[in-house]
């Protein structure tokens, strides 16, 4: 709350006083729920870790929607500041505000803030917290997999391991500011940029989002920027502890990420050419490498309005956000590594059509994978089939044609941000009963879906 009070000072503009009170009742309620309990010491059991997980997200985005109710510009309704404030710590990126480039720079700080906290929270939850718990995509690096990721360990101590991945997101966050700035972005547009940016969020100081700039250098550091933070960060580590990056190069998923990325990029590319829909082919090779990368690591920046493309691009890019990001990263979708166990599954299951009597292994990599990894996958998918189906239905039932509803979903649950339809640009103008469905699909998008579903479970209140 403080930082964005600091830069109404800055700025003269009006936005303080509300986070300065939000400041102060956030001391109050966190002193009065810490101090009856301070001398309470106790392990935590894989129950209570959890609900701390949950609770990490649902507490501190509700406390972060405090001053976006205080503040008289923007004017926003409860139901709207909880949108914002979980969109932007779950580093969705979906908003329901217009004239950005009009509003306060506290408001315009706080929000990118809360993105770069949401990128930071996500990387420990991702690498360091559900693996101890038993499940999330890390978990099939830490315990089933050869390679650097798991030869490097990380390091033994969960705060360690915490130190470690901020380090590393600290200097990341640092050279992208650098890099947007010395492009030639303000120094507060390229540090709330590069908070975005790094978080893999997709918020903006402004309405165009990266087209404001319109700047082919700009477009080519973000789309970079998209790439590393859309990598395992436990990689990073490998690379950076082994000063090497053959590392990246040995991680099976780390290459079919590459790959998918190039594959969009070029089918973008080449629709856009046959369409003409660009002048020259230099700017239909910008918009399609960033629109590509922006969409399917799930930033949602924009520099155009990618819905007015032709029909098959628009669908296809919200289709490669169900992929995402790779596992233990900040990008949102059911991460690269899942997707490619997937899809080992499925020729696995061909062969056995072929070769009935032959026993044939999963790889990911050099060793074989244990079939209780392809059950947990399978597993996943469907509970994520099923989260998407049911929050789909939900909106269909408030009263949103079929496209807006189809793609608001999959924006949220895959912490996209932009869909298609009436979410084209913005969530304002859907009712509110949608707006609480699709923060609970972005919780569920954010939590990997199982830490979540596991406290609807009779079994999990049960003592």
């Amino acid at each position: 709350m403080l930082p964005p009070a600091f830069i109404s000072l800055i700025y003269r503009d009006g936005g303080g006083v509300s986070f300065l009170s939000s400041f102060l009742f956030c001391l109050f309620a966190g002193l009065l729920l810490w101090y009856p309990h301070r001398n309470e010491k106790t392990d935590l059991r894989a129950r209570e870790g959890f609900l701390i997980v949950v609770l990490f997200w649902t507490v501190l985005a509700s406390f972060s929607a405090i001053p976006l109710m205080l503040l008289d510009t923007p004017n926003l309704s409860t139901t709207d500041a909880f949108f914002e404030s979980f969109s932007g710590l779950t580093t969705t990126g979906a908003t329901i505000l217009t004239q950005i480039d009009g509003l306060p720079h506290a408001v315009l700080w706080y929000r990118q803030q809360l993105q770069w906290l949401g990128g930071m929270g996500i990387i420990v939850l991702a690498v360091a917290v559900l693996p101890m718990l038993g499940i999330g995509g890390m978990q099939l690096y830490r315990a089933e997999t050869p390679g650097p990721v798991k030869d490097s360990k990380m390091t033994p101590r969960i705060a360690d391991t915490a130190k470690h991945l901020w380090y590393i997101y600290l200097a990341l966050t640092v050279a992208c500011t650098l890099s947007y700035w010395a492009a030639g972005m303000t120094f507060f547009d390229a540090i709330c940029h590069a908070f975005s940016t790094i978080a893999i969020g997709g918020f903006s100081t402004h309405d165009l989002s990266m087209g404001y700039f319109d700047s082919p250098l700009i477009n080519f550091i973000c789309v970079m920027f998209l790439l590393i933070a859309g990598v395992n960060f436990a990689l990073h580590f490998a690379v950076v502890n082994s000063r090497s990056l053959r590392n990246y190069f040995y991680d099976p998923e780390f290459k079919v990420f590459i790959l998918i990325q190039l594959s969009i990029t070029l089918i973008c590319f080449v629709v856009l050419l046959a369409s003409a829909t660009y002048e020259s082919g230099f700017e239909a090779f910008d918009q399609a490498l960033f629109q590509a990368v922006s969409i399917s690591t799930t930033a949602g920046f924009a520099t155009t309005s990618f819905s007015e493309w032709p029909t098959l691009l628009p669908l296809l890019l919200i289709f490669s956000s169900f992929i995402g990001g790779c596992a233990g990263s900040t990008g949102g979708g059911m991460k690269v590594v899942r997707v490619l166990l997937l899809y080992l599954q499925g020729v696995r299951e061909l062969n056995k059509l072929v070769h009935p009597k032959a026993i044939f292994s999963i790889k990911l990599g050099k060793k074989a994978l244990p079939n209780r990894v392809v059950e947990a996958i399978w597993g996943f998918f469907s509970a994520y089939a099923a989260v998407f189906v049911i929050c789909m239905l939900l909106l269909l039932a408030s009263g949103l044609d079929d496209i807006t509803a189809f793609t608001a979903v999959a924006a949220c649950l895959n912490n996209l941000g932009p869909g298609l339809g009436a979410v084209a640009a913005n969530f304002a103008s859907i009712n509110d009963f949608s707006k609480w469905v699709l923060i609970i699909a972005m919780l569920f998008g954010r939590l990997e879906i199982f830490t979540l579903l596991v406290l609807f479970t009779p079994a999990f209140w049960k003592s």
